[in-house]
């Protein structure tokens, strides 16, 4: 099976094909702000790090950071930087050189200021666009395609309609040979023996169960005893009003997404993985921003996202297509979600038959489809975890 992409000298297919105008520090954000605002087809990432960090925290920010300008939804990179930051635009470039795309840097000490900073790379990211404006979608595979399941304001509709849903979507595209990420270990508790029993050996089994304990360790040295007294501390009040009842109950019903394929692995925070195909278990908090930041590290071309309550949500440089399980937050917010699952719930419509419409749905995107909020510019999806 097909879809309609742009593939890249180092083998890797986007289904995007923008400029990414990335700066390697806080102090960057809003020159490389103005430049993306200048030229067509060019986005870019805020994010408030690249400075005063150390160790894994800086690790981790340096790592995420080169691997968005990797991602092959971005066709050319420009590095804005400072020029006194801990992580350097150097280090940055060199980086993103190994996905053997165009990238240059811009650095503002070096440059005098701002306004010579913003009209360089304007001139740059103009070139690359003119460039890019002859590029044509080509024939791709399907096993060339990620896609990061996620939900996001949970309700009691996302566990019984959008996430078995979506996960026989998942299996569909396991089937045709494509990979599926998912995460959000803060909300897997309760669920690790589900997880590790669909391991493809006893050492991904040890992997997943090692992973979520560590989420656990981590939140009760975080918390108070009271806060921690049992685990449905750990949702949010939406998540009760909306007929949650535990985080037991939450992961029961998010792990769903996954579809019922063998769990190839587990994948570090903004990581690739080695071997493409299958389940794949990321590494990951359950923040939406830091769960579709880790997707799109790991190459997720295309990100979906189920949502009982309802959000808005999209990332720079990736699709975000929203599927909810809920007919009535589908009719409140029909602007912003691309795909009513509630039709299980109120018309008795078969999972399967659900899945297979997200499933044709995620190669019309692939292809060039737009996902509702890339049309109303949706980008507040962009957030790196720190440590």
């Amino acid at each position: 099976m097909q879809f309609m992409g742009y593939k890249r000298k180092n083998g890797q297919v986007g289904v995007r094909n923008y400029i990414g105008i990335i700066p390697s520090v806080f102090c960057a954000n809003k020159v490389a702000k103005m430049i993306a605002e200048q030229v067509e087809g060019a986005v870019y990432l805020n994010h408030p790090v690249g400075c005063s960090q150390v160790g894994e925290d800086l690790e981790i920010t340096a790592r995420t950071l080169i691997a968005m300008g990797n991602h092959p939804n971005l066709a050319a990179v420009l590095v804005v930087g400072l020029g006194c930051e801990r992580f350097t635009p150097d280090e940055f470039v060199r980086g993103i050189s190994k996905s053997l795309k165009p990238v240059e840097k811009v650095v503002i000490q070096e440059e005098g200021d701002t306004l010579k900073a913003i009209e360089k790379g304007v001139r740059i990211a103009k070139e690359w666009a003119l460039e890019l404006s002859m590029e044509e979608r080509v024939p791709c595979d399907l096993k060339d395609l990620i896609i990061g399941v996620k939900c996001g304001g949970t309700d009691a509709t996302s566990g019984i309609a959008a996430n078995p849903a979506v996960g026989t979507m998942s299996d569909l595209v396991v089937d045709n040979g494509g990979t599926i990420l998912f995460s959000e270990v803060t909300e897997l508790l309760g669920a690790e023996h589900i997880l590790s029993a669909r391991a493809v050996n006893e050492e991904v089994a040890k992997d997943i169960e090692n992973t979520i304990g560590k989420m656990e360790n981590k939140l009760r040295t975080i918390g108070t005893k009271k806060e921690f007294c049992h685990r449905g501390a750990l949702i949010s009040t939406g998540n009760f009003d909306g007929g949650v009842s535990s985080v037991v109950e939450k992961a029961l019903g998010g792990i769903y997404k996954s579809g019922s394929k063998p769990i190839q692995g587990v994948v570090d925070y903004a990581e690739k993985p080695e071997k493409l195909g299958g389940v794949y278990l990321m590494n990951s908090p359950g923040h939406d921003g830091e769960v579709v930041t880790s997707f799109v590290g790991g190459s997720a071309q295309i990100i979906v996202f189920t949502t009982g309550r309802g959000t808005p949500t999209g990332f720079p440089f990736v699709p975000v297509v929203k599927v909810t399980g809920n007919s009535f937050t589908f009719e409140k917010m029909s602007e912003n979600i691309d795909i009513n699952a509630g039709t299980i719930i109120s018309e008795g419509e078969g999972i399967e038959v659900k899945g297979k419409e997200i499933f044709d749905f995620i190669l019309g995107v692939a292809s060039g489809k737009k996902a509702k909020a890339e049309i109303l510019k949706h980008d507040e999806l962009f957030c790196i975890t720190r440590v």
